[in-house]
């Protein structure tokens, strides 16, 4: 049976230093709640992307996926930092950038990941606008039919799908559920008062009332709209009768509004 020497735990103000004097280090960023003023508390512990120069080997390969109390890692190459998206869009969209030795580069490949392209964010909105029908139809159809918990759940899985919407209209990757109201507070959607549109997402979450839901949508379908994806909405039929407000002109009263 081999003997595995434990290795010594690694702490971040440490592993920063080392990091920092390997020469194959292009670039370090921070992320997580430490790159968000505000959010860090005794429970937080560092997320670090350690950026090798393309073709650069080093040891500190060996330590991505690493994971501690004080120090989550991910080691990529310069090449693998611009290929990274999805999930991890958003996270480095707002890394702190700690060390950059391409003259900005690191920090230029950060900064795009804040903003997708127009038709990026075109392809991007469409399938959350129809996944948000979806679950808003299936919500107040369920309201209807005598199902309150099918409803408040469906309820609640479209606030998702209306999020990733609204940020991508706004060409931003959505926030995690933990920063959304950092990001809202700090980074306002245009057209939406944060206070009311959180508001909203709060209550209808928890409740799945059907007239909220239906008000929301009303605002929801013309800002869709301008936006060019009214096909998306137009192919639900007949059924866009039961998303909408049954009061004429009711969408846009008690929802939230245009401005800040």
């Amino acid at each position: 049976m081999t003997h595995v020497t434990p290795q010594p735990p690694l702490f971040y103000d440490e592993f920063l230093a080392r990091a920092t004097a390997d020469p194959a280090v292009a670039g370090l960023l921070l992320k997580g709640s430490r790159a968000h003023d505000g959010m860090t508390t005794e429970h937080s512990d560092h997320d670090v992307y350690v950026i090798l120069a393309d073709g650069s080997p080093s040891e500190l390969a060996a330590l991505d996926g690493h994971r501690s109390a004080d120090l989550d890692l991910v080691v990529t190459t310069v090449d693998g930092l611009r290929r990274l998206g999805g999930w991890e869009r958003y996270a480095l969209a707002r890394a702190r950038v700690l060390l950059d030795r391409l003259d900005g580069e690191i920090a230029d490949i950060v900064a795009a990941k804040a903003l997708l392209s127009e038709d990026e964010a075109f392809h991007v909105a469409a399938g959350p606008l129809d996944a948000y029908a979806n679950s808003l139809y299936r919500s107040v159809k369920n309201a209807r039919d005598g199902h309150p918990l099918a409803a408040r759940l469906d309820a609640a899985d479209s606030m998702g799908q209306l999020l990733e919407l609204l940020f991508a209209l706004d060409r931003r990757p959505r926030p995690y559920n933990k920063y959304l109201v950092w990001e809202l507070e700090r980074f306002p959607l245009p057209g939406w008062k944060t206070d009311a549109l959180l508001a909203a997402v709060g209550h209808i979450a928890a409740t799945g009332a059907v007239g909220p839901q239906q008000r929301l949508f009303a605002r929801v379908e013309e800002v869709a709209r301008r936006a060019g994806h009214g096909p998306t909405l137009d192919a639900w039929g007949d059924d866009l009768q039961l998303m909408r407000p049954r009061e004429p002109g009711s969408g846009t009263a008690e929802s939230p509004s245009s401005g800040r």
